[in-house]
């Protein structure tokens, strides 16, 4: 939905997350552009205790890194905030009011602006088709408007990380995977005003997005692949979702061309490769972010960057978060991606 996130995650995704709410907080003083930070929050909607038990687990490591403002929540405050709930099921949740969303073309046009005042040239339209390795070590890139030398690379390519890392001889864990996205037409029938909610017993979460209703839901039944264009029967299923939770949303118009797809970048345990790969030196990761990636952008480039200037990162511990990770059996699984 492309917002940031705080809660379901490990301590390494909420360690990054605390690090990336408050960089977007201040993103216009940092890089001098708007990232369009809304703190609209939050709103987990449990429905059996394994859901509480789950909440529970993320609030205690939640409060141990600092993030001390998420709330436990009764069904009568969760109806209280939403009143067009159906809550007959509903035995509690969590709230975070910092969490919320960003315009993640602003947060991309400021790394860029603040890329190039500091002396950075970017080649636009230009692809990578190939990287030269030399004795186990980076040596350059191949592009279509030419070779660059260069001992460090890193690939951030988002759903096409695999195949670059395969110009390296390289084997990455990442496969593109569909994500779909309905927005209502106006519709007046929920609050002005009220944070994400995200419905543990379906998946199905939405959000107000200007007079809009965003809903979302990922489809158990989707299979990897560079799929992009929209799939009108996706609006049925969501549908279904979304009036077994929120009655009224049956009453809501849906007009299929505003629907829209996108490809998540997904690794075996939904976390992030980030680091060196182990049998290229100067070629670094920086992929899998499997639908944490805008939200994890500011501390995944201070990551990088101290990695491949300082040889480690001083933020948090990058180690766990390596490729390696897969081949020793040492996977952080993520079991809420929304």
């Amino acid at each position: 939905m492309g917002g940031v996130r705080a809660q379901f995650a490990t301590p390494v995704n909420i360690e990054m997350s605390l690090y990336s709410i408050n960089f977007f907080a201040h993103f216009d003083e940092v890089v001098g552009h708007p990232a369009d930070y809304r703190p609209h929050g939050y709103l987990f909607v449990a429905t059996s205790e394994q859901h509480m038990n789950h909440l529970k687990a993320n609030h205690e490591r939640q409060r141990a890194l600092g993030l001390k403002n998420v709330e436990f929540v009764t069904r009568e405050e969760i109806v209280k905030t939403v009143p067009q709930l159906r809550a007959d099921d509903i035995i509690g949740g969590t709230f975070c009011p910092t969490d919320g969303f960003v315009d993640p073309h602003s947060v991309m046009m400021g790394f860029m602006l603040s890329a190039r005042e500091r002396g950075a040239r970017l080649w636009l339209d230009t692809e990578v088709v190939g990287i030269d390795v030399e004795n186990g070590r980076v040596a350059g890139v191949e592009t279509s408007r030419g070779r660059v030398e260069t001992r460090a690379v890193v690939n951030a390519s988002g759903a096409w990380a695999s195949d670059v890392a395969r110009m390296a001889g390289v084997d990455l864990p990442v496969v593109p995977l569909r994500r779909q996205l309905v927005p209502t037409e106006p519709f007046d029938q929920l609050p002005s005003r009220f944070p994400m909610v995200i419905d543990m017993s379906t998946g199905f979460h939405f959000r107000r997005e200007g007079r809009r209703i965003l809903l979302a839901w990922n489809d158990p039944e989707e299979t990897p692949g560079f799929k992009t264009e929209f799939d009108p029967a996706f609006i049925e299923k969501i549908l279904t979702r979304a009036a077994s939770r929120v009655p009224c949303l049956e009453e809501a118009e849906v007009n299929t061309q505003r629907a829209w797809a996108g490809l998540y970048e997904m690794t075996p345990d939904h976390h992030a490769i980030i680091g060196e790969a182990p049998s290229v030196s100067g070629l670094f990761f920086a992929n899998g972010f499997s639908g944490h990636g805008v939200m994890h952008s500011p501390a995944t480039g201070r990551i990088v960057s101290e990695l491949i200037l300082q040889g480690e990162a001083s933020l948090l511990d990058a180690k766990p978060l390596g490729v390696e990770r897969f081949a020793e059996g040492r996977l952080l699984e993520e079991t809420s991606v929304l």
